[in-house]
């Protein structure tokens, strides 16, 4: 049995290779190695899953390269709404915030929440006056938003007024940050961050936020946190429903999480992806897109990073 294991993943929403020059692919790269490191660190030293997941989370929130904090996805209006949530998998303590605008990092709100204790999720406004009594950092709208977003945004803008958005690149679509561990204590624990899909109506909320569809962590079984168009993990609420085949069934994570992935959300025809550690450290990352941003690493101590089929060793 594996001692601990950490996995995260930048969204499936993966653009072709052509798009970005090799310099962009390994920056976006090097960030998805950052996160890991941040999260090994947590976990060399004996530290506790939820603490590594909010580490490494918190590093692709802060890279301009994927959709969560800066770098998030604009809505309608043009506005940042930005989503989180963290699982505790010993306690099934959760914690989640939804709709915010302005918590500069909405995974460390998630967890606030988590601490607090009263709710599971906040929303809106309220999330945002939450996270700053509590002394966190918030910041501007502009401070969320990248050119790449701006573009993304006129892009599906123009797809929609041409009635072609369901031709739309995964890339202009959406996007999430998310990771999960196994601590050397045995526990597991995921964490989810986004700001949704590009031209999504105001208000809107998707899976990130919702414990047991974007994520699910329960010790001796799994951890999960996904990525893809939130309103089908919400109805086939995937989280539970891999940790379900592999209690029930008898399932392995590589196989709930692929019979999941690939042929119950398959059919629905839209991209999706996730990591998921098993109780026993194993690690999968099934995704249905021409990519998917993902990392792994061990205590072997052996990281791993791809965006495409081709899986690289880091640094």
């Amino acid at each position: 049995m594996t001692k601990f294991a950490l996995a995260i993943h930048g969204g499936c929403g993966v653009m072709a290779k052509l798009d970005l020059s090799e310099a962009e692919w390994n920056a976006a790269r090097r960030d998805l190695g950052r996160a890991l490191e941040a999260g090994y660190a947590v976990l060399e030293r004996g530290g506790r899953a939820i603490d590594a997941v909010q580490a490494a989370v918190v590093v692709m929130e802060d890279s301009p390269h994927f959709n969560a904090g800066h770098g998030a996805a604009l809505n309608e209006n043009g506005i940042h709404e930005l989503d989180a949530s963290i699982m505790d998998g010993e306690t099934l303590a959760a914690g989640a915030i939804c709709g915010a605008r302005h918590i500069r990092n909405p995974i460390i709100g998630a967890r606030a929440v988590l601490e607090h204790g009263d709710a599971v999720l906040l929303a809106g406004p309220a999330a945002d006056r939450f996270a700053e009594s509590k002394g966190l950092a918030v910041e501007e709208q502009a401070y969320f938003t990248t050119e790449k977003r701006k573009r993304a945004l006129a892009a599906m803008k123009a797809h929609a007024a041409a009635g072609t958005a369901f031709a739309a690149s995964e890339a202009e679509k959406h996007g999430t940050v998310g990771a999960v561990a196994l601590d050397q204590h045995g526990h597991l624990a995921a964490a989810t961050s986004t700001g949704g899909y590009n031209n999504k109506p105001e208000g809107r909320v998707g899976d990130s936020p919702i414990i047991g569809a974007g994520t699910y962590a329960r010790d001796g079984v799994c951890a999960i946190s996904g990525t893809g168009k939130g309103e089908f993990f919400i109805r086939h609420v995937v989280g539970h429903e891999i940790a379900a085949r592999m209690a029930y069934l008898g399932e392995d994570v590589e196989t709930a999480s692929a019979k999941v992935i690939m042929e119950d959300l398959k059919i629905h025809n839209i991209g999706a992806g996730l990591v998921a550690v098993g109780a026993d450290g194993s690690v999968a990352a099934p995704y249905n897109t021409d990519g998917m941003f993902r990392g792994w690493v061990t205590d072997a101590g052996e990281f791993r990073v791809a965006s495409h089929a081709e899986v690289m060793s880091y640094p």
